[in-house]
């Protein structure tokens, strides 16, 4: 006869609604602080609890490592509910002896058919401000079986984001629930982050409500980019008209673990002589790795050659896209003004409407309006910014200078989905 377990679980008042019953969609979404993760970690804790053989997986946009998932923190929930003889905690996942499972996973590795693998388990989707809206429509589907629960938890960055989109828009999907929480709804706020909370009011006015009650991005302060040029001028698909496109990319000086990215982005440009930005499609890693996804966006958009700063890498940046790609033609760009200066003609392009975005870029769109006269506000490297910049001063014979390409035929990439992703 077995022993009924007792769970004593401190839940705040305001994250109650979502015990009521077994949700298909919870989302709790915040500012620092809110115990938002602990919360449904400790959702994911009972669960398994009271139903042994039950599947997980906790995922991410892009996991690089254990450190960056949930792991740590079911491990340690597991430990302070008392349940550590009902887990077998390895290096990699957590198991029950009944078959129940706990994965971690990035959806940036997974196509549609990998994905599959996925059924019959429910998904935590940790930092879903990240989520690509790709991988929402190849998560959605996959996690169907009866039962099945996907839970989201994140800090809001754009409205336009994938998760904001589906969860907070003016109709939202069946069978959901979705909660605001922050610092002032968690009784077990730590005092430690209040004394980070009240110097943060006193010295980041301007992205306190941001990091602390889950409002979006700002704006920087004195940004050349607006947002609102960009939702104004925005369009849901690419005209016919367009003639030249181009893939730019900014290449980072590193592929260490942490470096910046590599900057790629799409676009063309239409027989009115406005600029559409088609893709983003920054990525991170080796030369090999952007060279391939620089040679696949070419393929794909058939575009007219390949833009690329070389102050970084000289000779090496050209060499590296014909070491993927014989003759692959090819624009070099030799910078000699600041990234923000490079920025200001291209800015006042988007203020006069003659640049639109094809759907949504998130990334690039926030990193737009953290670029400033005096430089960029935000963090790392702003290059989706710079490769937009390239593209554009190319594009658009307003900024341009008369490029000198390098003509050759191409080969092909036989299989585009390969570097997609």
């Amino acid at each position: 006869m077995s022993r009924q377990r007792e769970l004593m679980i401190a839940t705040p008042r305001k994250l109650l609604p979502i015990i009521d019953r077994p949700w298909r969609y919870i989302g709790i979404y915040g500012g620092r602080g809110s115990g938002k993760s602990h919360a449904l970690a400790e959702y994911i804790i009972e669960s398994m609890v009271i139903n042994p053989a039950r599947r997980w997986v906790c995922v991410r946009e892009v996991q690089k490592s254990l450190k960056e998932s949930a792991y740590r923190l079911l491990c340690d929930k597991i430990r302070k509910l008392a349940v550590d003889d009902l887990f077998i905690i390895k290096h990699d996942r957590i198991e029950t002896p009944q078959g129940g499972l706990i994965i971690f996973m990035g959806m940036q590795d997974h196509t549609a058919e990998s994905v599959k693998s996925l059924e019959g388990f429910s998904a935590w989707v940790e930092e879903a401000q990240t989520l690509s809206a790709k991988s929402l429509e190849l998560l959605r589907p996959t996690i169907r079986n009866e039962g099945t629960q996907i839970l989201f938890s994140w800090n809001p960055r754009l409205k336009t984001d994938a998760v904001d989109q589906f969860l907070r828009a003016d109709e939202t999907p069946p069978d959901s629930i979705v909660i605001q929480m922050n610092y002032c709804d968690n009784p077990f706020f730590p005092r430690e982050l209040e004394a980070e909370r009240e110097f943060d009011s006193r010295m980041k006015p301007d992205r306190y409500a941001h990091i602390w009650l889950g409002d979006y991005e700002p704006q920087a302060v004195g940004a050349i980019f607006m947002m609102k040029d960009i939702e104004e001028h925005r369009v849901k698909h690419r005209p016919n008209d367009i003639g030249r496109i181009l893939v730019a990319v900014d290449p980072a000086i590193s592929s260490a673990p942490g470096a910046d990215e590599h900057g790629i982005i799409v676009g063309g440009v239409a027989e009115h002589g406005h600029g559409y930005v088609l893709e983003d499609a920054t990525t991170r890693g080796t030369p090999e790795r952007w060279a391939k996804r620089a040679a696949a966006m070419y393929d794909y958009y058939q575009a007219d050659a390949v833009v690329i700063e070389k102050n970084q890498g000289g000779e090496m940046c050209k060499t590296t896209l014909h070491s993927i790609r014989p003759g692959l033609p090819v624009i070099e760009v030799v910078s000699t003004r600041g990234k923000h200066l490079r920025a200001e003609p291209i800015s006042a392009l988007y203020a006069l409407g003659r640049v639109h975005h094809v759907g949504h870029h998130p990334t690039l769109e926030a990193q737009l309006c953290q670029m400033t006269a005096a430089g960029y506000e935000g963090d790392g490297s702003p290059d989706r910014v710079d490769a937009l910049v390239h593209l554009m001063t190319h594009l658009l014979p307003d900024v341009a200078n008369k490029p000198q390409v390098v003509h050759a035929m191409p080969q092909m990439i036989e299989d585009y989905d390969e570097y997609a992703c």
